[in-house]
């Protein structure tokens, strides 16, 4: 079938809308109409080449929308359904059996590596192959995903704004509530309020941690951040101290802090703000960074950590999201600006000077 798609065709090139083909979803698959799909830094690495997908590639990997057909053998979804496309998994390997599919032995290959779980293409464009992006490539207005990419979500929440719960929100979330899970009275610190952050620190608002300490170079995000949950901000750039300031908020260090800034410098005020027996986790792609480990880590027990995609199985962490999100207690719908997918470079340039904490690109299906 024909759809239209945003294509990447060189590095660091803007995206281009084009009619390409789609080929008919096989066996364990699902075709989607496509009606929205969440920007995410990781499509602008991978545009950029910081993580190598082949070219050329429909991007887009926090898509949602609507089941068109489905493939022999698919059990969980039925035409009609509403669903989100999340992160693609084997299943099988030993990190999947154990219910751990964001550490899936395959991760790299089934959502870089440009293909579907069986090694095959379903993007054309005439005998040119395009890559497909984490099993999904949602910028676009349909796409074929395999059945353990597809979440069903209520029909009662609008299906525009759920998109991003497939990867950013779901990695800042996750990473508070499945990985560090903070107890009564404990603290913790995000470095960076774009979307990934701002959702952690909403999610370590339904913990029972003590003190949420915020930490972003802009003001307007860390008046959003308190509106979200926070208790205390910190200007990076204005503070003199940012690691003196946390402790001294924190009675000597935060029990856990989040990075999602990828700026190696962060990354080390992340641990070095920890109290002792801290964690810090890592979720962006970070390059290489230095730490005095015996002074800065081993001596006083710390933990460095990274976390892929909050630790979740999206099946089942995604729709208590919802829930959340319907309970008033996740309330994302406030970090995100709507655009049409032939804006799509505009929303990128948006996220980038950080006018927009989330865009969403909607799909337009008028005939």
């Amino acid at each position: 079938m024909k759809t239209k798609a945003a294509v990447t065709y060189d590095q660091g090139a803007k995206f281009e809308i084009s009619e390409v083909e789609l080929k008919e979803p096989k066996a364990n698959e699902v075709l989607i109409k496509v009606v929205a799909s969440g920007v995410c830094h990781t499509d602008a690495v991978a545009r950029d080449q910081d993580a190598p997908v082949p070219l050329p590639a429909v991007l887009g990997h926090e898509g949602s929308g609507i089941v068109e057909k489905v493939g022999e053998g698919v059990r969980s979804v039925e035409e009609g359904d509403h669903v989100v496309l999340s992160y693609s998994s084997c299943g099988q390997c030993e990190n999947c059996l154990m219910g751990r599919p964001a550490y899936c032995h395959h991760m790299m290959e089934l959502n870089f590596g440009g293909i579907m779980p069986d090694g095959t293409h379903r993007l054309y464009e005439g005998d040119q192959e395009l890559s497909t992006f984490f099993g999904q490539s949602s910028f676009g207005t349909y796409a074929v995903a395999h059945e353990r990419n597809v979440v069903k979500v209520d029909k009662d929440v609008e299906l525009e704004l759920l998109g991003p719960l497939g990867c950013g929100i779901q990695t800042g979330a996750g990473t508070v509530l499945n990985k560090l899970k903070p107890q009564f009275g404990e603290t913790i610190a995000v470095f960076g309020c774009g979307a990934v952050g701002l959702s952690a620190i909403m999610a370590a608002g339904i913990t029972s941690a003590s003190e949420i300490i915020a930490i972003d170079v802009h003001d307007s995000r860390l008046e959003l951040a308190k509106s979200l949950g926070a208790t205390h901000t910190i200007n990076g750039k204005q503070e003199e101290d940012v690691v003196e300031k946390i402790k001294e908020l924190s009675n000597g260090g935060v029990h856990y802090s989040v990075e999602t800034t990828s700026v190696p410098g962060v990354t080390r005020q992340s641990v070095l703000a920890l109290r002792s027996l801290g964690v810090s986790a890592v979720v962006g792609v970070t390059p290489d960074t230095t730490f005095n480990v015996f002074e800065e880590i081993m001596a006083e027990g710390k933990s460095l950590i990274g976390a892929i995609e909050g630790d979740s199985v999206p099946q089942l962490f995604i729709p208590k999201l919802v829930d959340y999100y319907k309970q008033g207690r996740f309330p994302f719908d406030k970090l995100v600006k709507y655009y049409n997918l032939e804006e799509i470079n505009e929303a990128f340039d948006d996220s980038a000077n950080g006018q927009t904490v989330k865009p969403i690109l909607k799909m337009d299906h008028a005939e």
